[in-house]
Protein backbone atom coordinates (compact mmCIF):
# COMPACT_ATOMS: atom_id res chain seq x y z
CA UNK A 1 0.00 0.00 0.00
CA UNK A 2 2.95 2.38 0.80
CA UNK A 3 4.15 1.63 -2.80
CA UNK A 4 0.90 2.25 -4.24
CA UNK A 5 0.55 5.95 -2.45
CA UNK A 6 4.22 6.94 -3.95
CA UNK A 7 3.13 5.95 -7.38
CA UNK A 8 0.04 8.13 -7.08
CA UNK A 9 2.15 10.76 -4.79
CA UNK A 10 2.83 12.61 -8.56
CA UNK A 11 -0.74 12.54 -9.48
CA UNK A 12 -2.20 13.96 -6.37
CA UNK A 13 0.74 16.74 -6.63
CA UNK A 14 -0.26 17.21 -9.99
CA UNK A 15 -4.08 17.96 -9.75
CA UNK A 16 -3.37 20.26 -6.41
CA UNK A 17 -0.82 22.40 -7.42
CA UNK A 18 -2.83 23.09 -11.24
CA UNK A 19 -6.35 23.61 -9.04
CA UNK A 20 -4.82 25.72 -6.02
CA UNK A 21 -2.21 27.43 -7.50
CA UNK A 22 -3.11 27.88 -11.33
CA UNK A 23 -6.94 27.78 -11.08
CA UNK A 24 -6.58 29.69 -7.65
CA UNK A 25 -9.98 27.36 -7.04
CA UNK A 26 -11.04 25.25 -3.91
CA UNK A 27 -10.99 21.33 -4.42
CA UNK A 28 -14.28 20.88 -5.78
CA UNK A 29 -16.59 17.92 -3.38
CA UNK A 30 -13.46 17.37 -1.57
CA UNK A 31 -14.71 14.23 1.23
CA UNK A 32 -15.95 12.48 -1.96
CA UNK A 33 -12.72 12.93 -3.99
CA UNK A 34 -11.08 11.81 -0.79
CA UNK A 35 -12.86 8.32 -0.49
CA UNK A 36 -12.48 7.89 -4.34
CA UNK A 37 -8.69 8.47 -3.86
CA UNK A 38 -8.65 5.69 -0.62
CA UNK A 39 -10.37 3.39 -3.26
CA UNK A 40 -8.06 4.08 -6.18
CA UNK A 41 -4.97 3.19 -3.36
CA UNK A 42 -6.65 0.26 -2.16
CA UNK A 43 -7.55 -1.33 -5.35
CA UNK A 44 -4.07 -0.46 -6.64
CA UNK A 45 -2.36 -2.03 -3.79
CA UNK A 46 -4.61 -5.72 -4.51
CA UNK A 47 -4.58 -5.59 -8.10
CA UNK A 48 -1.02 -5.14 -8.09
CA UNK A 49 -0.50 -7.89 -5.34
CA UNK A 50 -2.80 -10.32 -7.42
CA UNK A 51 -0.61 -9.97 -10.28
CA UNK A 52 2.30 -10.90 -8.47
CA UNK A 53 0.73 -13.65 -6.63
CA UNK A 54 -1.82 -15.59 -9.50
CA UNK A 55 -1.56 -14.27 -12.57
CA UNK A 56 2.30 -14.21 -13.85
CA UNK A 57 2.91 -17.36 -12.19
CA UNK A 58 0.03 -19.49 -14.16
CA UNK A 59 0.93 -17.66 -17.14
CA UNK A 60 4.58 -18.48 -17.10
CA UNK A 61 4.03 -22.47 -15.66
CA UNK A 62 1.68 -22.70 -18.56
CA UNK A 63 3.96 -21.56 -21.15
CA UNK A 64 6.65 -23.71 -19.67
CA UNK A 65 4.96 -27.02 -19.33
CA UNK A 66 3.29 -26.10 -22.86
CA UNK A 67 7.12 -25.64 -23.91
CA UNK A 68 8.09 -28.56 -22.09
CA UNK A 69 5.99 -31.31 -23.65
CA UNK A 70 6.58 -30.06 -26.72
CA UNK A 71 2.95 -29.57 -28.05
CA UNK A 72 3.43 -26.63 -30.65
CA UNK A 73 -0.35 -27.04 -31.78
CA UNK A 74 -1.56 -26.92 -28.30
CA UNK A 75 0.63 -23.70 -27.27
CA UNK A 76 -0.62 -21.60 -30.59
CA UNK A 77 -4.00 -22.95 -29.27
CA UNK A 78 -3.52 -21.63 -25.92
CA UNK A 79 -1.84 -18.32 -26.94
CA UNK A 80 -4.70 -17.35 -29.58
CA UNK A 81 -7.06 -17.98 -27.14
CA UNK A 82 -5.20 -16.28 -24.13
CA UNK A 83 -5.41 -13.08 -26.36
CA UNK A 84 -8.82 -13.03 -27.34
CA UNK A 85 -9.98 -14.08 -24.16
CA UNK A 86 -8.04 -10.71 -21.87
CA UNK A 87 -8.49 -8.39 -24.87
CA UNK A 88 -12.38 -9.46 -24.55
CA UNK A 89 -12.17 -8.63 -21.02
CA UNK A 90 -9.83 -5.32 -21.18
CA UNK A 91 -11.97 -2.77 -19.29
CA UNK A 92 -9.96 -0.03 -21.33
CA UNK A 93 -11.37 -1.48 -24.60
CA UNK A 94 -15.09 -1.85 -23.74
CA UNK A 95 -14.84 2.06 -22.85
CA UNK A 96 -13.24 3.08 -25.95
CA UNK A 97 -15.98 0.59 -27.99
CA UNK A 98 -18.72 2.36 -26.34
CA UNK A 99 -17.39 5.63 -26.97
CA UNK A 100 -16.89 4.83 -30.30
CA UNK A 101 -20.08 3.50 -30.98
CA UNK A 102 -22.14 6.56 -29.66
CA UNK A 103 -19.94 9.21 -31.91
CA UNK A 104 -20.59 6.97 -34.59
CA UNK A 105 -24.32 6.89 -34.42
CA UNK A 106 -24.09 10.93 -33.60
CA UNK A 107 -22.33 11.02 -36.57
CA UNK A 108 -25.06 9.31 -38.47
CA UNK A 109 -22.81 6.49 -39.62
CA UNK A 110 -25.06 3.78 -38.03
CA UNK A 111 -28.26 3.79 -36.61
CA UNK A 112 -28.67 6.24 -33.69
CA UNK A 113 -30.52 2.48 -31.97
CA UNK A 114 -29.24 0.90 -29.12
CA UNK A 115 -29.11 -1.99 -30.32
CA UNK A 116 -27.09 -0.92 -33.43
CA UNK A 117 -24.79 0.91 -31.12
CA UNK A 118 -24.00 -2.50 -29.21
CA UNK A 119 -23.32 -4.32 -32.02
CA UNK A 120 -20.73 -1.56 -33.36
CA UNK A 121 -18.81 -1.63 -30.05
CA UNK A 122 -19.28 -5.73 -30.03
CA UNK A 123 -17.64 -6.13 -33.74
CA UNK A 124 -15.05 -3.56 -32.72
CA UNK A 125 -14.09 -5.33 -29.50
CA UNK A 126 -14.03 -9.09 -31.07
CA UNK A 127 -12.61 -7.62 -34.15
CA UNK A 128 -9.64 -6.48 -31.94
CA UNK A 129 -9.60 -9.43 -30.04
CA UNK A 130 -9.33 -11.57 -32.46
CA UNK A 131 -6.15 -9.45 -33.96
CA UNK A 132 -4.83 -9.86 -30.54
CA UNK A 133 -5.07 -13.41 -30.52
CA UNK A 134 -3.06 -13.76 -33.79
CA UNK A 135 -0.24 -11.80 -32.77
CA UNK A 136 0.30 -14.13 -29.96
CA UNK A 137 0.20 -16.71 -31.92
CA UNK A 138 2.84 -14.43 -34.74
CA UNK A 139 4.99 -13.47 -31.68
CA UNK A 140 5.06 -17.28 -29.81
CA UNK A 141 6.25 -18.27 -33.23
CA UNK A 142 8.80 -15.36 -33.41
CA UNK A 143 10.20 -16.99 -29.87
CA UNK A 144 9.60 -20.18 -31.07
CA UNK A 145 11.95 -19.89 -34.44
CA UNK A 146 14.04 -17.04 -33.24
CA UNK A 147 12.98 -14.87 -35.97
CA UNK A 148 13.82 -10.81 -36.25
CA UNK A 149 11.49 -8.30 -33.94
CA UNK A 150 12.90 -5.55 -35.50
CA UNK A 151 11.99 -6.85 -38.89
CA UNK A 152 8.52 -7.80 -37.92
CA UNK A 153 7.60 -4.68 -36.35
CA UNK A 154 8.92 -2.34 -39.19
CA UNK A 155 7.14 -4.65 -41.99
CA UNK A 156 4.05 -4.09 -39.47
CA UNK A 157 4.05 -0.15 -38.95
CA UNK A 158 4.92 -0.23 -42.38
CA UNK A 159 1.74 -1.98 -43.21
CA UNK A 160 -0.58 0.12 -40.97
CA UNK A 161 0.89 3.26 -42.81
CA UNK A 162 -0.13 1.80 -46.14
CA UNK A 163 -3.70 0.92 -45.07
CA UNK A 164 -4.13 4.42 -43.25
CA UNK A 165 -4.37 6.12 -47.16
CA UNK A 166 -7.43 3.11 -47.55
CA UNK A 167 -9.36 3.60 -44.39
CA UNK A 168 -11.67 5.59 -43.97
CA UNK A 169 -10.77 8.93 -41.91
CA UNK A 170 -13.14 8.31 -38.94
CA UNK A 171 -12.19 4.94 -38.07
CA UNK A 172 -8.73 5.98 -38.32
CA UNK A 173 -7.92 7.01 -35.16
CA UNK A 174 -10.19 4.70 -33.02
CA UNK A 175 -7.82 2.04 -34.88
CA UNK A 176 -4.78 3.49 -33.53
CA UNK A 177 -6.23 4.24 -30.49
CA UNK A 178 -7.10 0.47 -30.40
CA UNK A 179 -3.91 -0.36 -30.33
CA UNK A 180 -3.19 1.25 -27.18
CA UNK A 181 -6.20 0.69 -25.18
CA UNK A 182 -6.24 -3.49 -25.96
CA UNK A 183 -2.29 -3.69 -23.89
CA UNK A 184 -3.75 -2.65 -20.50
CA UNK A 185 -4.40 -4.33 -17.15
CA UNK A 186 -5.74 -7.58 -17.78
CA UNK A 187 -3.50 -8.18 -21.33
CA UNK A 188 -0.27 -6.90 -20.20
CA UNK A 189 0.63 -9.11 -17.05
CA UNK A 190 -0.58 -12.54 -19.45
CA UNK A 191 0.83 -11.88 -22.15
CA UNK A 192 4.68 -10.79 -20.65
CA UNK A 193 4.17 -13.90 -18.32
CA UNK A 194 3.33 -15.78 -21.48
CA UNK A 195 6.18 -14.37 -23.20
CA UNK A 196 9.15 -14.95 -20.44
CA UNK A 197 8.21 -18.16 -19.39
CA UNK A 198 8.25 -19.68 -22.77
CA UNK A 199 11.51 -17.93 -23.52
CA UNK A 200 12.76 -19.18 -20.37
CA UNK A 201 11.76 -22.97 -21.00
CA UNK A 202 13.65 -23.02 -24.57
CA UNK A 203 17.18 -23.48 -24.79
CA UNK A 204 19.22 -21.22 -26.48
CA UNK A 205 16.14 -18.61 -25.83
CA UNK A 206 17.55 -15.62 -23.62
CA UNK A 207 14.38 -14.05 -21.64
CA UNK A 208 15.56 -10.54 -21.74
CA UNK A 209 15.99 -10.47 -25.41
CA UNK A 210 13.06 -13.26 -26.72
CA UNK A 211 10.42 -12.91 -24.06
CA UNK A 212 9.68 -9.55 -24.76
CA UNK A 213 7.88 -8.04 -27.49
CA UNK A 214 4.80 -9.68 -27.54
CA UNK A 215 3.16 -6.67 -25.90
CA UNK A 216 4.24 -4.80 -29.54
CA UNK A 217 2.86 -7.01 -31.28
CA UNK A 218 -0.96 -6.88 -29.21
CA UNK A 219 -0.32 -3.27 -29.63
CA UNK A 220 0.42 -3.20 -33.49
CA UNK A 221 -2.01 -5.85 -34.48
CA UNK A 222 -5.84 -4.39 -34.04
CA UNK A 223 -4.76 -1.31 -35.73
CA UNK A 224 -4.43 -3.46 -39.34
CA UNK A 225 -7.57 -5.39 -37.81
CA UNK A 226 -9.62 -2.42 -36.82
CA UNK A 227 -8.96 -0.13 -40.42
CA UNK A 228 -9.95 -3.25 -42.46
CA UNK A 229 -13.10 -3.21 -40.44
CA UNK A 230 -13.57 0.21 -40.91
CA UNK A 231 -13.35 -0.68 -44.65
CA UNK A 232 -15.88 -3.53 -44.45
CA UNK A 233 -18.35 -1.77 -42.25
Amino acid sequence: MLGSLRDLAPIVLVIAFFQLVVLQQPIPDFFNLLIGFFCVVAGLTFFIYGLEMGLFPIGGSMAYEFARKGSLFWLLVFAFALGVGTTVAEPALIAVAAEAAQVAAAGGMIDAGVQSQMEYASGLRYTVAFSVGLALVLGVLRILKGWSIQYMIVVGYILVVVMTFFAPKEIIGIAYDSGGVTTSTITVPLVTALGVGLASSIKGRNPMIDGFGLIAFASLSPMIFVMAYGMLV
